[in-house]
Parts: structure tokens; sequence; C-alpha cells
């Protein structure tokens, strides 16, 4: 009679084998989650549309009746929606995939099977929210006739690649928030700083208009462009709007960083896994 040895992590090809194995518990927990988000709210899914609705509007009035940013061609609602599509999946991810462990304690404690399908079924369930997001941007396209271009064949791209710049920082801040609780109040700061310096509520050209107005170097563009998220959106930019100029060396650099995160995020959820049931 063959032995069943349960066991996290026995061999890499086995953990990676099991992924595929438990898939139907990684169902089952992303559409729980999916449940939970909305659970006794008054108006449920609609906060998805309500929260990107105000976003446009207060960033409209701080950037472009305050502060005086223009669009150019492009009307700055599209503008803004176009950057708010990749944030908000980005920043609901990271938010989502930090606490799941903890949330689910006494699943881990009890049970085996691959813990990383835990932080990954939080980040699939902020994808609903972007989809919703996305046909908000179609109804504005068609309110201002805005006709998109071919760049639109690159969203699908984008949004694995906005799946994967989620999906690194969130396991290695998941599986430190295991043993350090601090982290579930740095998470709020962090999407907050980061609304800030990404260019959500304005365009990455307007950096450069800034450091050439201060003759800065080229190198403090390319810092800039260290923001793995800066990629994405600019990239979102691009697809959607079209005629948005595109930066390719701070993208490419954006992408290693992304690529960076990712397999760091892996190797130290990876390191901790086995003590997670013993420390949660």
């Amino acid at each position: 009679m063959a032995k069943l040895i349960i066991e996290a992590g026995r061999a890499n090809k086995h953990y990676w084998r099991d992924l595929w194995r438990y898939r139907e518990l990684f169902y089952f927990l992303a559409w729980r989650d999916l449940l939970v988000r909305y659970r006794q709210t008054a108006i449920g899914i609609s906060w998805a549309v309500l929260r990107p609705l105000l976003t446009i509007f207060v960033l409209t009035i701080i950037f472009e009746r305050m502060a005086g940013i223009s669009a150019g061609e492009v009307p700055y609602p599209i503008l803004v929606l176009a950057g708010m599509l990749p944030w908000q999946f980005f920043s609901n991810s990271l938010t989502d995939s930090s606490n799941s462990l903890v949330a689910n304690a006494n699943l881990i404690s009890k049970v085996y099977f691959p813990r990383l399908l835990v932080p990954a079924s939080s980040v699939v369930v902020s994808l609903v929210d972007f989809f919703v997001s996305f046909f908000i941007l179609v109804f504005l396209l068609f309110c201002y006739q805005f006709a998109p271009t071919w760049h639109m064949l690159a969203l699908p791209l984008l949004v694995i690649l906005a799946f994967l710049s989620a999906l690194g920082p969130g396991l290695l801040i998941t599986a430190l928030n295991v043993q350090y609780r601090d982290f579930r109040y740095i998470i709020p700061f962090i999407v907050q700083f980061g609304l800030l310096v990404s260019p959500v509520g304005f365009s990455s050209s307007r950096i450069d208009q800034v450091l050439a107005h201060y003759q800065l170097a080229e190198h403090w563009r390319l810092l800039y462009w260290l923001n793995p998220i800066v990629g994405v959106i600019d990239g979102f930019r691009w697809a959607i709007c079209g005629n948005e100029p595109f930066y390719w060396p701070g993208f490419m650099l954006s992408l290693t960083v992304i690529g960076l995160m990712l397999a760091g995020g892996l190797y130290y959820f990876r390191r901790m896994e086995r003590k997670f049931a013993d420390v949660i």
C-alpha cells in the first residue's frame, strides 16, 4: 500500500504539483473572500463603482481645477481612470494579501495545503473590482467619444503584469506579517504614500517637465521608475489613451524590479512557510 506523506514542501517538485492538485481549494478561497468582502453591506458590489468614481472626482478637483494640470488631447477623467485601474488593483491586492494568512490561521494550523494559495487567492479577488472599474472606463470612453487605438490589444499582458507586481510584495509582506504583526499598521501607510508618488492623478510626462525645469540629470528620471507600479500605470495609459508617450528604458527598469520583487517574495515565503503553523 502506498504511503501518503503530508509534509509541506517535501520537495519543490511536489510542492508546485500540489498547487495544481489543490486548485479547487484555491477556487473556494477566492469565492469565499469575494463573498466576505461585500457581506452585510447596504449597496454590495456597488462599492467597486463608487470608490473609483469618487477618487476620479477628487483628483480632478485637485490636479486639473486647482493645480491646472492638463491632460492634453485626452479627457482628464479618462487619464485618471487609466491610472486608477492598475493602482486600485495593486493597492487592494497588497492590502488583502498582507493579512490573508493571519485571517486563515485556523485553517493553516490544522490542514496541510500549499500556503501560497492563500495570498494568491486574495490577489485574484481584487480582479473583480478591476473589471468593474474597466466597465466604467468603457462608459467614459463612450461618453467622451474617445476612440481607443490598437494599443488596447496589450491590455491582457498588462493585467498579468499588474498581477505579478502585486503578488511579489504581497507574498513578502504576508510572510513578514505572520511573525511581526506591526506590518498591518505599515500597509495603509505604504498604500497612501504610494498613491502620492505614483502617476495616478497626473501623467509621467509631468515628472519629465519638472526634471527639465530644474535641469536634473537622466538618472533621476530612472530613479522615479524604480517604483514598479509606475511602469504598470504608464503601460495602461499607453494602451488606453493611445497618444501617451512611452519611456521604454523606464518601463524595462520597472519590469526588472517587478521580477526581482516576485523572486524575492517567493523565496522568503517558501523559506518561512514551514513555520507558519507554529507561529501564527
